[in-house]
């Protein structure tokens, strides 16, 4: 056995200067590895400031459009975008989420024409559409699994139809990846990618989020408690992902992220497969939040994401991705 003891090892040696740090660097952070989110409000021109997201907008389609080219000039390749419907058109069924002609299928395919290269991501789900803010159909005071996916189903068609490179269930419902995925098939989406939120949990960081897709004032004080996870399991993610691998799922995703780096992980270390990680709007916001108040050093949210990256994640959904991204590729 080597004798490796001081001063026949120095570890400082390997942190003399920045190119030997980069050399033996385990983990590198990648402008591939990070998806831009952005809001794309319904009846509406030019973009708005999000009062709990610093620095976060949301932007009508044409806007939506501008804001893509600089994200992809900016090294950033895949955007996850999220509508937000006008009140007008929101109802306790979700039924704008399934019409052909609405509003996101219609943003999707302007997307897609502009910048037919880029990589889109479609979120499944139907808060965004419901009067009452939850992700499903509502029976008798409870969110119903199986009449929430047969809406699901057809939600994420019209999403594929509309040119959606990968669908992104969000709503936590048993099964719904089985049959978003059959029924894909049997439409001919072949090769549309399914980007399952796997672990989901039911986490108070979601805050700025609600209030950017205007659910927060639907929801009130409803808990979603009934179908995201509960924060105290671990375990429960793996069976959650192990189902969601064996039903078509392409990709596994975990949200929250730095307060779950340990499910990251696990999960990564186990199925191997491609993992993603959500660094969702409470996260960002508090980080962002203490950066331009000048309590933090501009450089925590990089090792935020570092830390998201070292922890198996493959990619990471985050509001700073654009910036990021500028900033890696000035290193």
């Amino acid at each position: 056995m080597i004798d490796r003891k001081y001063p026949n090892t120095r570890f400082r040696r390997l942190r003399r200067n920045s190119k030997l740090i980069n050399l033996v660097s385990e983990n590198t952070l990648n402008c591939d590895d990070l998806i831009q989110p952005i809001f794309i409000k319904e009846k509406f021109n030019g973009s708005e400031s999000i009062e709990t997201m610093p620095e976060i907008k949301r932007f009508s389609i044409d806007s939506s459009l501008k804001e893509i080219e600089d994200i992809i000039k900016s090294g950033v390749n895949t955007v996850a975008i999220f509508p937000v419907i006008d009140p007008d058109n929101k109802d306790d069924q979700g039924s704008e989420a399934i019409k052909s002609d609405n509003f996101i299928s219609s943003t999707i395919r302007k997307i897609k024409e502009e910048f037919p290269d880029i990589i889109l991501i479609a979120d499944v789900a139907l808060d965004p559409y419901t009067t009452h803010g939850h992700d499903g159909i509502i029976k008798n005071d409870y969110v119903d699994n199986d009449a929430t996916i047969e809406v699901l189903v057809k939600q994420s068609l019209v999403l594929a139809n509309a040119g959606a490179d990968i669908i992104a269930p969000s709503d936590m419902m048993d099964g719904r990846i089985k049959s978003i995925r059959s029924a894909l098939e049997k439409a001919e989406f072949k090769d549309t990618i399914l980007l399952s939120y796997a672990a989901k949990y039911n986490s108070k960081f979601y805050g700025p989020f609600r209030d950017a897709v205007d659910s927060a004032s639907n929801l009130g004080k409803s808990s979603k408690e009934t179908y995201q996870m509960n924060i105290n399991n671990r375990n429960e993610a793996m069976h959650e992902v192990a189902m969601d691998i064996s039903e078509g799922a392409d990709i596994v995703m975990v949200k929250p992220a730095i307060p779950y780096l340990d499910v990251i992980q696990s999960i990564k270390q186990k199925f191997m497969i491609p993992t993603f990680a959500y660094q969702v709007s409470g996260e960002y916001s508090m980080i962002k939040l203490a950066v331009n108040n000048g309590w933090l050093d501009k450089d925590v949210m990089l090792e935020s994401l570092i830390s998201i990256k070292r922890s198996g994640a493959d990619a990471i959904l985050t509001y700073a991705a654009k910036e990021i991204s500028k900033e890696i590729l000035k290193r």
